[in-house]
């Protein structure tokens, strides 16, 4: 059960690097691309949850209703997430050719053309008046952060919170520690560039680890008087993982992996830094279910329950698409989105 849309705006996500960076298993050829917004073009038989000219969000994390993480309310990761790089659909077809020759899928939905074909499970219905080039990014960068922070950490109100790495969802995390009313919000960066911008998305302050000779678990012990509740790593880098764990409260805290981790590492950590009381939390797509909630996220953004502006540093026609990869490339962009 298929639906062909077409594509009005996508984001460019560093994601949709890592096929050409080896970061990712996928299949080549491939149309990349994954956070975007359209339009229903045409449905196949049996699709009922959406039909031609609704406004859509395609979901790279699909929403079965069916399988043990869909039926659980604390799981989200659908068995019909392609998480392996198989670029087909669930019936083990490509969509699309070139010259008489299959091109494959990517994470679901590829949005780096003007239309795609996605499954019923990897679609949803949003609001008519959401526009397009600005609620794309619920459709993965910001969703991803701000659910890391309000649904997968449940961040209390009045407590203090830690963020590794400031880029798009790091400062989407920033925004839902806002949101749920912590008190504190410490951004951490090798960038100095970038502390404007997190302090102006809610961090009431910023610290580059380079500036210290102690360790960062340290510096922020000292800063907060071991007050730390909530970390969350948002970089992908094995040794910020770990420094992020460190970095909450031995007895109480919290530390989210938010970042997607390099492929075939392992990881090496002092197991005492669990049996003291942590809790090391996991979070794919911000925890959300995508189907029931992406359409909830828009009404909130509609209702300006958040900024998506903040985050969106350029806006460019589609066929810039490489101009708004040599942007992220070079630390330049937050959100490059591409308009059809």
């Amino acid at each position: 059960m298929s639906t062909a849309g077409k594509i009005l705006a996508t984001g460019i996500c560093r994601t949709d690097d890592h096929p050409v960076s080896g970061a990712m298993t996928t299949k080549f050829p491939v149309i990349v691309g994954h956070e975007a917004a359209g339009i229903v073009e045409s449905i196949g038989e049996g699709v009922t949850t959406v039909k031609p000219g609704d406004k859509v969000i395609p979901l790279f994390l699909p929403q079965c209703g069916k399988c043990s993480s869909c039926i659980n309310p604390n799981g989200n990761l659908c068995v019909k997430a392609d998480v392996t790089g198989k670029g087909v659909l669930s019936d083990g077809t490509t969509r699309f050719t070139c010259k008489g020759k299959p091109v494959y899928h990517f994470m679901n939905t590829s949005t780096f053309s003007e239309y795609t074909v996605v499954e019923e499970s990897s679609v949803a219905k949003i609001d008519a008046a959401a526009p397009p080039e600005k609620v794309c990014l619920i459709g993965c960068g910001f969703s991803t952060g701000y659910g890391a922070a309000v649904k997968t950490a449940q961040v209390t109100p009045g407590s203090t919170c830690a963020v590794f790495g400031l880029g798009g969802v790091g400062l989407s995390v920033i925004m839902g520690c806002k949101a749920a009313g912590a008190s504190r919000i410490i951004g951490i960066d090798l960038n100095k560039d970038k502390f404007d911008k997190a302090k102006s998305v809610g961090a009431t302050e910023c610290i580059n680890p380079k500036d210290y000779t102690k360790p960062i678990n340290e510096v922020l012990s000292e800063m907060t008087n071991n007050s730390v509740g909530y970390t969350f790593e948002v970089v992908g880098r094995l040794e910020t993982m770990i420094d992020a764990l460190a970095s909450c409260h031995m007895s109480y805290g919290t530390s989210v992996v938010v970042g997607a981790p390099p492929s075939s590492k392992m990881l090496t950590y002092d197991p005492m830094l669990l049996f003291t009381g942590r809790t090391w939390k996991g979070c794919v797509f911000g925890g959300w279910k995508s189907k029931d909630d992406i359409p909830k996220l828009v009404s909130d953004f509609i209702s300006k329950k958040f900024d998506l502006d903040q985050l969106i540093t350029h806006v460019l026609p589609f066929n810039k698409v490489k101009e708004g990869f040599e942007l992220l490339y070079k630390g330049e962009s937050i959100r490059s989105v591409l308009l059809m």
